[in-house]
């Protein structure tokens, strides 16, 4: 079924609301310790059961609009599920903390997997978005991929010798814009790349 269209800012809002939306209620309830089934939790970990239904709900409404997610989305999903579930079956915020580092740590694996190949698996996710010769591809992936590596160690070491709230204040927006700008500047960077609509791509 062909991709339906749908407002940028709604598909902004889809795609981010939900770690916003945990950031608020961690403020919210970080003090706060509740008792469920005779156990009691913590405010942090409350706020990561909450995100996890409400994380499914904006990628249900997505997929209803577009008829699309990409892998990435559906990966980060299953990750947020896997070590939200964990988080609450041990009763311990650590698990979700790491699922950050596994996550940047899996992409950076799968890209430099790619690059051991001589492919650009990000082409291939990314390819019909920003069309790009395969020269700049390559510079891109591996540009990216030591990128995720540096973003893993950085949060590990961040919830590893930090509080709780400043890592969840730099996971939802410090590590977040770095990816952003980190990208930004690597696709300003490599311009001269980019196929136009008049210009065969370089054999």
């Amino acid at each position: 079924m062909a991709n339906k269209p749908i407002n940028p800012i709604l598909k902004q809002v889809l795609e981010l609301g939900p770690t916003l939306v945990f950031f608020l209620i961690y403020l919210r309830i970080r003090d706060d310790t509740f008792a469920i089934a005779g156990r009691d939790y913590s405010g942090f970990i409350v706020a990561t059961l909450i995100f996890v239904p409400i994380l499914l709900i904006a990628m249900a409404i997505l997929w209803a609009l577009t008829r699309q997610l990409s892998r990435m989305q559906i990966f980060t999903a299953f990750m947020v599920i896997f070590f939200g579930g964990l988080t609450a079956w041990f009763n311990d915020e650590r698990f979700f903390k790491m699922k950050t580092t596994i996550v940047y740590g899996c992409f950076a694996a799968i890209l430099g997997l790619g690059l051991l190949q001589g492919r650009s698996y990000l082409q291939w996710i990314m390819g019909e978005l920003l069309p790009m010769e395969r020269e700049g591809w390559m510079i891109l992936t591996r540009r990216l991929t030591a990128m995720f590596m540096a973003l893993a160690v950085a949060n590990e070491l961040i919830w590893r010798t930090q509080t709780t709230d400043l890592w969840v204040k730099l996971e939802t927006f410090a590590l977040p814009a770095a990816l952003m700008l980190f990208l930004w500047v690597q696709i300003m960077a490599l311009q001269r790349f980019l196929i136009e609509e008049d210009k065969p791509p370089a054999e």
